[in-house]
């Protein structure tokens, strides 16, 4: 076994890998750009080494500069993730000129797998079932149009290079192939440098279900199935194993065309035989098809891991070491079920675009398996995928699965950005998927129906507002007036709207809030509160914004008063006092002449200073408080001539 491996590559990828390879006593040596210095995989590293820049051409994908930092640090390997150079040929040949050993594949079964058409001519070869289509070197428009005619339709134009949807289009009839053509052509030179197409036959009701396989350069087993079908934009969103609706005969038939897919190019290492399904009439042994082959570890992985009690990433070390492979078929066992979703910081409603922010609060359910490169109080870069986390949940049945990860989903806790946990709420609780009747073409079916905010209900409000006022623990209340209740209000903002809140503090134990005219009511029983009759949810208070955890998480941002109100009101003659507070100073006396921004007055209020600023040029007419005066919201402190008076003056 090696002593000390690299592993090339960043985030949540190289803390699964260093979880894995540290457990077996293997020294791990982390690499990261300027973005990632404080990063959590530095952290874990035994050792980390500084490539580059922030961008990926920068640094991860510097594939000379991570080799010698490889050599420089005494590694005997290097690991590559999944992603990046993982699946770059020329990398894997540079490395082992280097005199290490590459864990994963050899470079010429990554190039046989590298061009889609070549890899289905190779798999045609081999006896692998492969979509009809057209894989053929001749470009010429005419001819791809006329293959698509007798392929009939509708078909798929897709790159035969690269992958994640890009250089894809789907064609519905022959009017529509030309314009198809020329785009996916188009977008395919922009994002791979190949602007070559195949044409396929669209499966009317397509499964994504991928089979595990794993090799030692001669002979190869498979470790089950999984089922990718729920997808946006051809982007996986949650996976799950073994498929459901899987029959013991196709699953022996796709695992043995994968095995065969694998030992044709003498495969070592982990791999993934991804297979386009037609389910529009169940699962049959003649109704599923090869669609490419990832000649890496996949981001979907743990789900197999958990149905199999196999760790992967340790197979690739021992394998990669030679060592023979660790179980024989016959040795390999389905146990239970498992689903993977993938958490990201993405702002669904704008079209699920990419978010950054540093996320102020991150804590994921108990009993979960929560693979992620981020911690509280880290940054989501943008500069590299935005993905929070990849939740996994492994239960003895389906259903009993997807209800854990329901639940896990419900009790993640995420604060500082915007993420999709609302999504994948909506998609796990989705009808049909809780039934297994799923396909590629769920999600864009559903879309309006899963992408429904949760509503903001008058209870969150008062318990954003506890959270905001610093009133959830009793001893808090150090205000708290003896002969009346106290009187409190607050300005938050939810749903684009801002909201004032007012809460009657009855007692260390009783509170009365008034959320847009509905009265909730929160008492503290057995040391904990409750808010209109249920018990209050955990909330987080960061730089101005309380998250609280319920219905995936409301965001609420606290409305700065002073920024508001510091300058008066209406005409901006009178200065009012925009919360309760001490009044720490006051700046301002009769007859002073002031400029708009002034300072007219120190409050000191929720454990901070603000200063009250005049609104407008004038002149001071009466200061109605002194230094030392406790006062209330609505207070009126300094009040400014009127602008006619002043003239007439």
């Amino acid at each position: 076994m090696f002593d000390t491996i690299l592993i090339a590559n960043r985030g949540e990828i190289a803390c699964r890998v260093m979880q894995t390879a540290q457990a077996m006593g293997v020294r791990c040596v982390a690499v990261y750009s300027d973005a990632d210095r404080a990063a959590k995989h530095v952290a874990m590293a035994d050792a980390a080494v500084h490539i580059g820049g922030s961008a990926p051409a920068e640094s991860y994908l510097r594939g000379d500069v991570i080799i010698q930092a490889a050599l420089d640090t005494g590694c005997q390997a290097i690991h590559p993730g999944y992603g990046f150079l993982s699946e770059n040929p020329g990398f894997v040949e540079a490395v082992e000129a280097a005199g290490l050993v590459f864990i994963g594949p050899s470079a010429s079964a990554i190039r046989a797998m590298g061009l889609k058409d070549a890899a289905k001519a190779l798999m045609i070869k081999a006896g692998v079932p492969v979509v009809p289509g057209y894989h053929g070197a001749d470009q010429d428009d005419g001819l791809l149009a006329a293959e698509a005619g007798k392929i009939g339709y509708p078909v798929l134009i897709k790159a035969v290079a690269g992958g994640g949807g890009k250089g894809m289009r789907l064609v519905e009839d022959a009017a529509g192939f030309q314009a198809a053509l020329e785009s996916a052509r188009s977008e395919a030179k922009t994002a791979f440098g190949n602007a070559d197409v195949l044409v396929e036959k669209f499966v009317t009701k397509p499964r994504h279900i991928e089979v595990q396989v794993f090799g030692d350069g001669t002979n190869a087993v498979h470790l089950f199935e999984r089922d990718c079908s729920l997808q946006r934009r051809h982007q996986k969103v949650i996976e799950e194993a073994p498929a459901p609706g899987m029959t013991a005969h196709m699953r022996e038939a796709m695992g043995q065309a994968a095995v065969t897919a694998a030992e044709a190019i003498g495969y070592a290492g982990a791999g993934t035989i991804e297979f386009i399904v037609d389910g529009s009439g169940g699962l049959r042994p003649d109704g599923f098809f090869f669609m490419e082959m990832n000649t890496r570890l996949q981001v979907e992985h743990p789900v197999t891991e958990a149905i199999t009690g196999v760790d992967l990433v340790e197979w690739q070390l021992r394998v990669a070491a030679g060592e023979a492979l660790p179980k024989r078929q016959e040795e390999l066992r389905i146990e239970g079920h498992a689903f993977e979703a993938r958490l990201y910081a993405e702002d669904v409603p704008k079209g699920f675009l990419p978010a950054t922010g540093t996320l102020s609060h991150l804590v994921f359910a108990p009993g979960c398996r929560a693979d992620s490169g981020v911690r509280a109080g880290d940054t989501i870069s943008p500069f590299y995928d935005p993905m929070i986390a990849k939740i996994i949940l492994h239960g003895p049945t389906r259903e009993i699965a997807l209800s854990k990860l329901r639940s896990a989903l419900m009790n993640c806790q995420v604060g500082g950005t915007v993420t999709n946990l609302a999504f994948l709420g909506a998609l796990a609780g989705h009808e049909g998927f809780g039934a297994g009747d799923v396909d590629t073409g769920l999600i864009g079916r559903e879309i309006d129906s899963l992408t429904v905010s949760p509503d903001v209900q008058p209870r969150h409000g008062a318990l954003a507002g506890m959270a905001a006022l610093g009133v959830l623990e009793p001893a808090q209340e150090a205000g708290f007036t003896l002969w009346q209740p106290l009187r409190r209000q607050i300005g938050l903002t939810w749903g684009g709207e801002d909201h004032l809140l007012k809460v009657q503090v009855l007692s260390p134990t009783e509170q009365v809030w008034q959320v847009g005219g509905t009265e909730v009511r929160a008492l503290r029983v057995g040391g904990r509160w409750q808010v209109d009759g249920q018990l209050a949810v955990a909330v987080a208070v960061h730089d101005g914004q309380v998250t609280v955890f319920d219905g995936y998480g409301f965001v609420f941002d606290v409305i700065d008063p002073l920024a508001r109100a510091a300058g008066g009101h209406g005409d901006g003659n009178l200065i009012e006092a925009p919360m309760p507070g001490l009044v720490r100073s006051v700046d301002a006396s009769v007859g002073q002449q002031v400029t708009k921004g002034d300072r007219l007055a120190v409050l000191e209020a929720m454990k901070m200073e603000h200063s009250l600023l005049a609104a407008r040029d004038g002149i001071v007419a009466e200061v109605l408080v002194q230094a030392g005066d406790q006062v209330e919201a609505g207070a009126a402190l300094v009040r400014l001539e009127a602008e006619a008076e002043a003239a007439a003056a």
